[in-house]
């Protein structure tokens, strides 16, 4: 382990909930609930105001709202989320050539790489205007833990919450993580931290203190032994700048289970297109088609089917996945559905299954021609109407700029305001009204502003 805390990890503070708290004026300093909105949605991001009345990542949407019915509850932009985090990941890649990001909101950077630090001095003066930047260029806050390890910078970065910097000095880890609890340290979760406190382990220090051996016995070789490096402030892991990708999917979780069977196969469809859009956008193709299937009971099916070659056509995986699902028994409904492509290259066969890929399209023809003729007029009528999600951005040919705060019974509420403005007001339309129309994010910074911290 290196004797200079020059290993950062950067951690934006509630990203998704703060992105939208700077993006509309009127949610500033209130409390903010990012996630699915239906009876199955779980929360993304939740903002420090909602965290006081106990809401969190991964928490039920339902449980959410009874905790915080006053707050306001929208759906992600991840559009808006990944220019951000672009933003930020490009300043972090002026300091080091290695970053190594995990999330659209998290990297570890490793300084001494770059030069950009060396001791730590000047790896305390990096993390400041490394803050200082994020909130010129993006408007928002992140905190920033330096130390020796990835580990220890992580530890760190967590005791900066929110909008903070700690650094660990080399020499100080044993004696700052032996009151901490076991689940400060990677790798134990819930389970692993019960099964530890069974054997009346709670702390790390109670974990040195059991030794190596007693916890192979109680963990397994592999968990025990690099649970105790850890516990010792042992962590010789490398910053690496690239993490290849094994798999790209998507999924959906539905409100209401769907038992009509050619639904399911237009979802799948549905899907298929999107997780290959994931892939082109990522240069990547793959061999390996991959159905999720979640069924009424919640009993999870994985079906998946090898090609001769790597794909991103989507016709060749729609095809693939729609095999895929005639082997599963849908019978009581699909509460969610997902596609994946996995054994990915960064090359196609793109002559390999154009025959296959012909017949995909036939079968997405007949599709759609079948689910025109069996759903009901009013039923077409609903699957048309304009659907205006909360939070998401339009613009009005009179009032401009705005966000939708609602919809429902045939009106969307849109409040009218601007990254930069005062907190605007409330205008009810028709969902149908003609000067409504979506738009896409404005930035939270102007680019002046961002001019003006490269100047």
């Amino acid at each position: 382990m290196r004797k200079a805390p020059t290993i950062l990890h950067l951690d934006m503070d509630a990203f998704y909930a703060s992105a939208e708290q700077a993006s509309k004026p009127s949610l500033r300093g209130k409390a903010v609930v990012v996630g699915g909105l239906g009876p199955r949605g779980v929360v993304a991001t939740a903002s420090y105001e909602a965290r006081v009345f106990g809401v969190h990542s991964a928490m039920p949407m339902g449980q959410a709202r009874r905790l915080a019915p006053n707050a306001a509850y929208l759906v992600p932009r991840f559009g808006l989320y990944k220019a951000i985090s672009e933003q930020v990941m490009g300043l972090l890649r002026e300091l080091s050539p290695l970053v190594e990001p995990l999330s659209l909101d998290e990297a570890f950077v490793d300084l001494e790489a770059g030069g950009a630090a060396w001791d730590e001095a000047s790896a305390r003066l990096v993390g400041a205007r490394l803050r200082a930047d994020i909130r010129a260029v993006t408007g928002l806050t992140g905190s920033v833990g330096l130390a020796a390890s990835k580990m220890l910078a992580k530890i760190a970065s967590e005791q900066a919450k929110p909008d903070g910097l700690v650094v660990i000095e080399p020499g100080t880890e044993r004696a700052m993580l032996g009151p901490m609890s076991v689940r400060t340290l990677p790798g134990v979760g819930p389970a692993t931290g019960d099964h530890l406190r069974r054997a009346g382990i709670h702390t790390v220090d109670e974990i040195v203190e059991a030794g190596e051996d007693e916890l192979v016995r109680l963990l397994g070789k592999a968990h025990g032994h690099g649970l105790y490096a850890m516990a010792l402030a042992r962590d010789e892991r490398a910053v690496v700048a690239e993490r290849e990708t094994k798999s790209v999917s998507v999924e959906d979780t539905y409100d209401v289970d769907i038992h009509d069977r050619v639904r399911v196969g237009l979802e799948v469809q549905r899907l298929a297109d999107r997780c290959v859009r994931r892939l082109r956008g990522a240069g990547l193709s793959g061999r390996t088609i991959v159905l999720k299937v979640r069924r009424y009971d919640f009993s999870t099916l994985t079906r998946s089917e090898t090609l001769r070659g790597p794909t991103d056509d989507p016709a060749v995986v729609r095809e693939a996945a729609l095999r895929l699902l005639e082997g599963v028994d849908s019978t009581g409904g699909v509460r969610l559905l997902g596609v994946g492509v996995s054994g990915l290259a960064d090359f196609t066969q793109e002559d390999l299954f154009a025959q296959a890929a012909g017949a995909a399209g036939e079968v997405m023809e007949h599709a759609d021609e079948e689910v025109a003729d069996d759903v009901p007029a009013e039923e077409r009528d609903v699957v048309v109407e304009r659907r205006w999600v909360a939070g998401h951005d339009v613009r009005h040919a009179e009032y401009g700029h705005g966000w939708v705060q609602g919809s429902g019974l045939g009106r969307v509420t849109v409040r009218f305001e601007t990254p930069d403005s005062e907190p605007g007001r409330v205008r009810t339309f028709r969902v149908d009204d003609p000067a409504l129309e979506a738009a896409e994010p404005l930035p939270l910074v102007s680019a002046e502003g961002v001019r003006g911290r490269r100047s």
